[in-house]
């Protein structure tokens, strides 16, 4: 099998991409800066990082296929990034309440033998439950808040803040795994193949 890459540090991706394809991957982390690109819709921005960071890791590297994301949160239009502290974190939730927002994911494949690369975004729409400041006070002294696009965790006590979600779980997470899937069989990679040859190691 080729070398597959993760460009990124994330926890959550990593775990995701184990589910996937068991642990024989490697994780190189994007140095690319993640800056808001003016006049680009949110699918087209989280489809331009998600291609620039599998760029950039594309660099460093003679052979493999690297597989990088970016995941927002929309709300009204507006794009929402990590909190950065805690003040910022409670304006976040505050918009989110009681809204039906999206969460976006961007998501690249890159053979850096061959050159060729597939980027494709996957959406998921959110209904977050009605918030007072108390709540959101409590929720943010979870610690969850913190390096999370929205500002919350669907994976952990974040799960609370959710009333129901239309589309791919994983994509809210950060890794849209049915989509990767599909993705990676265009580069001869069978998700299935990979999780009985790892189980027979």
């Amino acid at each position: 099998m080729k070398k597959v890459i993760l460009a990124s540090a994330s926890p959550r991706r990593k775990e995701l991409l184990s589910t996937l394809i068991g642990h024989d991957f490697e994780i190189i982390v994007s140095s690319y800066d993640e800056k808001a690109v003016e006049d680009l819709a949110p699918v087209d921005q989280v489809m331009h990082h998600s291609r620039e960071k599998a760029i950039d890791v594309a660099g460093k590297v003679n052979e493999g296929i690297i597989i990088s994301a970016d995941t927002v949160v929309v709300c009204d239009g507006e794009i929402l990034g990590k909190p950065g502290d805690d003040d910022n974190a409670k304006r976040i939730l505050r918009k989110l309440s009681g809204k039906k927002i999206q969460a976006i994911s961007g998501i690249t494949v890159m053979d850096v033998t061959t050159g060729s690369e597939v980027t494709e975004y996957e959406l998921t729409y959110i209904r977050m439950r009605k918030m007072s400041d108390a709540f959101i006070v409590e929720y943010i002294n979870t610690g969850e808040t913190e390096g999370k696009a929205g500002a919350f965790a669907i994976q952990g006590k974040g799960a609370i803040l959710v009333e129901r979600i239309e589309g791919d779980f994983f994509n809210v997470v950060g890794l849209p795994l049915y989509r990767l899937s599909q993705m990676l069989e265009k580069f001869g990679i069978d998700v299935l193949d990979e999780v009985t040859r790892n189980e027979t190691k």
